[in-house]
């Protein structure tokens, strides 16, 4: 269901159901931020996936920073057996998705339209506050004409009386002619809402979009569980078809963990910032590593040797409305113009020797960003394995590492979002994240002064990497 139990809800004021898709390893980012940020209750989480309710409008749920998108959850249920039934038995089970609880497809639909509503009042009303001086403006000239018209309707009465019988007969000749006109324009002025009303269902335009993993996809192709899932809705609510530009777009992940059905909130996706001209590090894993840095600051200073990371950064500052609150400078991270103990956080993704070559100087980078570290000031690093590897070379490594470069057991803060073993874990799933975190502190190499605090997986999309939180802990040399 896509609303709390207990009934039919009518919109986000009595709690929706939403679910959103994250990158793996920054599930716990997410569960965080929902609760702070969206009061939100009922999280658990899925690998990719963090499942919640709240009673947040659009211009809320539109602030999250760790979700790549944003649904609406209409079911959620256990994966279809695909290892002993035919093709025919598997697409019956399929349209139950629809046919056994239509009542959740309809809740889900009519909180999606109050939804809507409510962000389309917010935003007229926010225009017609916008500019009070100009409505009034605006108010006046309406009088001025009222007055002008009025005049002019003075002067021309005599002519005006002379063609009233005409006028009359003419508007009851045409009374039911005005009355389906404007009704029609009613109709058009409220396609979606017409649309989503129970009693007008086959007014609904949708299209489905469908992604296959695990064993269903190598029996079922997208399309093929899309045009079911199709033909099973507009036989239920009588919906048409629409792949073009629907009212409605339907998402559905089928996996051999779980069966996720759900609206997308927002045609583009959450991670997607307007300000990025310049693309860089995923926003996503970006805002995870300043969240967990717990800026206080008031000054801040970017730097980079590459005068093409520069200009970049300069358009994105730009963009955002930033560039007089942020510094760059082009200087080298092993030698940096800053005094010893000068700045309160660092934040550094440092290369993985793709497009910039590292080499083997990242101890030499970590102790310089040692020396200009305050005491009791923090470092959040996002590393590769390459990385760890290099900065745990003078000891010995507990952890095996395959020839892949990757951890062969378990691997660090994803081990309780692995969705082979663990499909769903709800609120005191903080407890796993706790333990979880815990083993990936033990990998965490002390770096001089700095001591390890939290540390967690991600996923970069083609490789994984390592986000590491440090606390200085003292002055080098004491």
């Amino acid at each position: 269901m896509a609303a709390v139990p207990g009934g039919r809800r009518s919109g986000p004021a009595a709690g929706a159901r939403f679910f959103c898709t994250a990158g793996r390893g920054l599930e716990p980012f997410l569960m965080r931020e929902v609760r702070s940020r969206l009061a939100a209750t009922q999280v658990e989480y899925i690998s990719g996936k963090v499942f919640f309710t709240t009673c947040s409008d659009l211009n809320m749920l539109k602030k999250l920073k760790s979700a790549e998108r944003l649904f609406l959850l209409i079911k959620k249920q256990l994966p279809f057996n695909v290892s002993s039934v035919s093709k025919g038995k598997i697409f019956n089970e399929m349209q139950r998705l629809t046919n056994d609880d239509p009542e959740s497809w309809l809740n889900a639909i009519s909180i999606w339209k109050n939804l809507l509503e409510l962000d389309a009042k917010k935003v007229k009303l926010s225009q017609k506050n916008a500019n009070p001086l100009k409505r009034k403006v605006g108010e006046n000239d309406i009088i001025a004409k009222k007055l002008k018209t009025a005049q002019m309707q003075e002067i021309q009465e005599n002519k005006e009386c002379q063609m009233e019988k005409q006028i009359e007969e003419e508007t009851l000749e045409q009374g039911n002619f005005t009355t389906k006109r404007d009704k029609s324009q009613e109709e058009l002025q409220n396609d979606v809402a017409e649309a989503v009303d129970t009693q007008k269902q086959n007014d609904l335009t949708f299209r489905v979009s469908c992604r296959c993993s695990g064993a269903i996809a190598k029996t079922f192709t997208a399309q093929e569980v899309g045009r079911v899932i199709g033909i099973a809705l507009m036989k239920q609510f009588g919906w048409k078809a629409d792949l073009r530009n629907p009212n409605l777009e339907i998402f559905i992940h089928l996996s051999d963990i779980y069966c996720v059905v759900g609206i997308p909130v927002f045609r583009v996706p959450l991670a997607s910032r307007a300000y990025i001209k310049t693309a860089g590090l995923r926003s996503t894993i970006a805002w995870a590593m300043a969240s967990l840095a717990e800026i206080k600051d008031v000054y801040y200073m970017g730097a980079d040797v590459s005068d093409s990371q520069l200009l970049g950064a300069c358009d994105n500052l730009k963009a955002a409305g930033l560039k007089d609150k942020i510094e760059l400078l082009k200087a080298s991270v092993i030698e940096l113009p800053l005094p010893s103990e000068s700045v309160n956080t660092i934040i550094s993704d440092i290369p993985f020797g793709r497009k910039f070559k590292l080499g083997k100087d990242i101890k030499h980078i970590i102790q310089e960003m040692e020396r200009v570290l305050r005491v009791g000031g923090t470092i959040v690093l996002l590393l590769s394995e390459d990385h760890h590897r290099r900065l745990k070379s003078c000891e010995e490594s507990s952890v095996p590492l395959n020839s892949k470069g990757s951890r062969t057991d378990k691997p660090g803060s994803t081990e309780c979002l692995n969705p082979e073993e663990k499909a769903a874990i709800s609120e005191p799933a903080s407890s796993s994240f706790a333990a979880s975190n815990q083993e990936c502190l033990d990998r965490m190499p002390p770096l001089g002064s700095l001591v390890p605090v939290e540390g967690y997986r991600v996923s970069l999309g083609k490789t994984d990497a390592l986000i590491y939180k440090y606390k200085k802990s003292h002055s080098p040399g004491q």
